[in-house]
């Protein structure tokens, strides 16, 4: 049975941010289990969002009716919308599945979301400095990690400017991919290592 990690679209989507997760996840290759995952938007309603890069998305489902029990993990894209209250229904459907105990990826801007809505408070996080959540005025900053990902507990933190740390994280929390390959595929896509590419293909 193929399991759902959905992935919220929303106007201003920093594409970038999640491309590494979202391709890893659902391209079967090198996959522990091929078959076992696959990805899917979900947007506020299933009108068109339009990406920071200028791309269209029309959301697979709305946001009202996903289901923790049917999904993987909600993963959270950096955006411009996350200390307005657009982004309050995201905050609000992040703390249902952290209730039901399904995990949630935010990078960038999403964390300070998360943090203006207290989802941070209690578990070690990161973000994109430890000034920009302070900014926020949250009560978490006893909790802030300086690395580019963290994993508290099933809910990821990553700074915007570290995608391949924060699909690495995904993809450990998920179990996509056997901990050698994982590594190996870090090797490949975060430091360039040729070494990488021929562990994979020999994996």
């Amino acid at each position: 049975m193929t399991e759902t990690v959905h992935v919220a679209a929303y106007d201003t989507l920093a594409d970038w941010e999640v491309g590494y997760a979202t391709a890893h996840i659902n391209r079967p290759l090198f996959h522990k289990t091929p078959g076992r995952f696959a990805t899917a938007t979900v947007g506020a309603s299933t009108e068109p969002i339009t990406t920071m890069g200028g791309m269209k998305v029309l959301p697979d489902v709305a946001l009202a009716d996903l289901d923790p029990r049917e999904s993987a993990m909600l993963i959270l894209p950096g955006n411009d919308i996350w200390n307005t209250e657009q982004f309050v229904p995201w905050t609000e459907k992040a703390r249902e599945f952290l209730a039901a105990g399904v995990p949630v990826a935010a990078i960038c801007g999403a964390t300070g979301g998360l943090a203006l809505a207290g989802l941070l408070d209690d578990r070690d996080h990161t973000s994109n400095a430890a000034e920009f959540l302070a900014a926020t005025g949250y009560s978490g900053a006893e909790r802030y990690r300086d690395e580019p990902a963290v994993d508290d507990r099933g809910l990821i933190t990553a700074s915007g400017i570290a995608p391949v740390e924060f699909a690495r994280a995904i993809l450990a929390r998920l179990e996509v991919f056997e901990p050698s390959v994982l590594e190996s595929w870090f090797k490949l896509y975060r430091h360039q290592d040729p070494a990488g590419f021929y562990e994979l293909m020999t994996s």
